[in-house]
């Protein structure tokens, strides 16, 4: 039997489909906001600028320096967290949101431009739309990552592209032409 919800919110939403999701995410800002600056990138800083898709990923780029401090007090506050070659992890053990902090150093400079916008009912910097754009056109281009990710922030591109379509001077000629070429 299908459950209609009708006048959800989108942090109700979120909610739910991350089972518990919102409340770890609400920690992680908290603990960000402590240690400025940082700012949201990745799909939840895309539903920013577009209308919104679910993704059960928090991608966040921090000072590099703060990032050893930022994870400590995550653990502190019992999440788990692993190292991996171009980001830090970190998981709540109640939900399902997965949370990773680049630490590719292109994206520090997207810290001096990053605006406070609500995210899921919360107050959150968020990379400003070019700097977006700019992080899923790296992403989009790493022939390292896993096709299915690619895919997806394929798909971020284009639907920033529907709405910002000054943003496709900065994408490829392959993404122009799904995009009708102009």
């Amino acid at each position: 039997m299908a459950v209609i919800l009708e006048n959800v919110t989108a942090a109700e939403a979120y909610e739910l489909t991350s089972r518990g999701g919102l409340g770890d995410f609400a920690q992680v800002i908290s603990v960000c906001e402590a240690l400025m600056p940082y700012c949201l990138i990745g799909g939840l800083a895309v539903n920013c600028y577009v209308e919104p898709v679910y993704t059960l990923d928090a991608d966040i780029v921090a000072v590099s320096e703060n990032l050893a401090a930022l994870l400590a007090l995550l653990r502190e506050r019992g999440f788990t967290t692993e190292t991996h070659a171009h980001s830090l992890n970190a998981h709540a053990p109640h939900s399902d949101l997965r949370i990773q902090f680049t630490t590719d150093e292109r994206y520090q400079s997207f810290l001096l431009r990053a605006q406070r916008r609500e995210v899921l009912g919360l107050s959150v910097m968020v990379a400003c739309l070019e700097d977006v754009a700019r992080g899923k056109l790296w992403a989009y281009s790493d022939s390292q990552r896993r096709l299915s990710k690619r895919k997806k922030d394929e798909l971020d591109l284009i639907r920033l592209a529907e709405v910002h379509p000054e943003l496709k001077e900065l994408y490829p000629k392959e993404l122009l032409e799904q995009l009708g070429g102009n």
